[in-house]
């Protein structure tokens, strides 16, 4: 018997073997990516700098 994950979108049962895994169709598949692409998701971490931010930073360490 085929071990079973569920799907992290719509927690439907996942065959370890299905070619869509870990998801159970292409549909929960673009819903995910559609997450990350709408930045729903994220990972943990310091907050960037921006490049304007980082250019008065140096010009300032530069006496300019």
């Amino acid at each position: 018997m085929a071990k079973v994950i569920h799907c992290p979108i719509c927690n439907r049962p996942v065959s370890l073997d299905d070619p869509n895994m870990p998801f159970c169709s292409d549909r929960c598949r673009l819903i995910d990516l559609g997450n990350w692409a709408s930045e729903k998701y994220v990972i943990p971490g310091q907050e960037k700098v921006s490049d304007l931010e980082e250019l008065e930073e140096s010009d300032a360490h530069q006496g300019f």
